[in-house]
């Protein structure tokens, strides 16, 4: 099994790191402030005003560290990676089952099975944990969604047409996010719907941070298999955007949505770590960006079942196991792509 490593967040702005023998070095304003080992770090993710030395850029690259750079607010900058690794022949067959129309719909469909099982597993979640404190007008509403999901799972296996796949996907969308506010109970967090670009509450704020995180994760497990993050399935290539990191991505994502909810239901982030820019945007402030990043971290480390591999493994590796499976299904060790489904 591969090996955890960590992720650096640096969000300190004017910090300077650099390479001090095997070390990574955080200085700010020529003060020491952190300082690690280098060989445990998988990458390097930094929010706004960072500066990385040519030496630890050049040892980075050296040794498959990935850099990533968000803006102050945690939108994707930019990427900067070494050689990239794995076989050229499996690259060439993703490339041309992409084109072929028949085998890429039948991987984004389990794809998109996968991210609905999951959404569906977040509600039975709730009506298991809080079934006795919920009212049953809502209760009716959790048990509905539930049912709509069950039917649309059934209903994605038999479609063949990519632009029916994307109208199934966006209709189950309506309904999870229909009664995802009913997920909040923290008083003063209102959900009345998913908005992207930019966010304008803050538990849409902290969907959009925490699909970031995932969607890097979601690259950097893909390159570490030799795939072309670029060349989606379901979303297709489009210049700029790493299009299978985001199909990869949909299977996790009500993952990603559980997390952010424990941290506001249990009180961990509140309204006082967020703030609203002139132009209505809600962005998470760094207070906030550090909490969340400590406990992503821990809960990466939380063992559960892979069905799949038939073994416990950390959450942390879930992106890299399921790049494990659509690399042996594109060489053609299995039949189809199996998606991670949430039990």
């Amino acid at each position: 099994m591969k090996l955890l490593k960590n992720l650096l967040y640096v969000q300190t702005q004017g910090a300077w790191l650099q390479k001090d023998g095997e070390n990574l070095v955080m200085r700010v304003e020529q003060q020491e402030k952190a300082r690690l080992p280098m060989h445990k770090l998988q990458g390097i993710i930094t929010f706004g005003q960072i500066s990385i030395s040519p030496y630890l850029m050049a040892h980075a690259m050296e040794n498959g560290i990935s850099i990533t750079y968000l803006n102050e607010f945690g939108r994707f900058l930019a990427r900067v990676e070494g050689p990239l690794s794995g076989n050229i022949l499996l690259r060439q067959t993703q490339y041309r089952l992409a084109d072929d129309s028949v085998r890429s719909q039948a991987i984004a469909r389990n794809m998109i099975t996968g991210k609905l099982y999951n959404q569906r597993a977040v509600i039975r979640r709730y009506l298991r944990d809080y079934k006795d404190e919920t009212p049953t007008e809502t209760t009716d509403k959790l048990n509905y969604a539930d049912k709509r999901l069950s039917v649309l799972v059934q209903k994605i296996q038999l479609i063949a047409d990519p632009l029916e796949l994307l109208g199934r996907e966006g209709e189950a969308a309506a309904v999870y996010f229909g009664v995802f506010g009913h997920f909040i109970r923290q008083t003063g967090i209102v959900f009345d719907g998913r908005e992207r670009r930019p966010p304008r509450d803050a538990m849409n704020a902290l969907l959009s941070f925490g699909y970031t995180l995932m969607t890097h994760e979601c690259r950097s497990a893909l390159e570490s298999c030799g795939l072309d993050a670029q060349n989606g399935f379901f979303h297709r290539p489009r210049p700029g955007r790493p299009s299978l990191a985001l199909d990869l991505l949909e299977e996790f994502r009500p993952i990603m949505d559980r997390f952010m909810l424990s941290l506001i239901n249990r009180g961990q982030l509140n309204l006082n770590d967020f703030r609203t820019e002139p132009n209505g945007a809600v962005t998470l402030e760094e207070k906030g960006r550090r909490t969340l990043l400590r406990l992503w971290h821990e809960r990466k480390q939380d063992e559960l079942l892979h069905p799949w591999f038939e073994e416990k493994v950390p959450l942390g590796l879930l992106p890299w196991l399921q790049a494990q499976i659509l690399m042996r299904h594109l060489r053609g060790d299995t039949d189809a792509y199996v998606p991670f489904l949430w039990k």
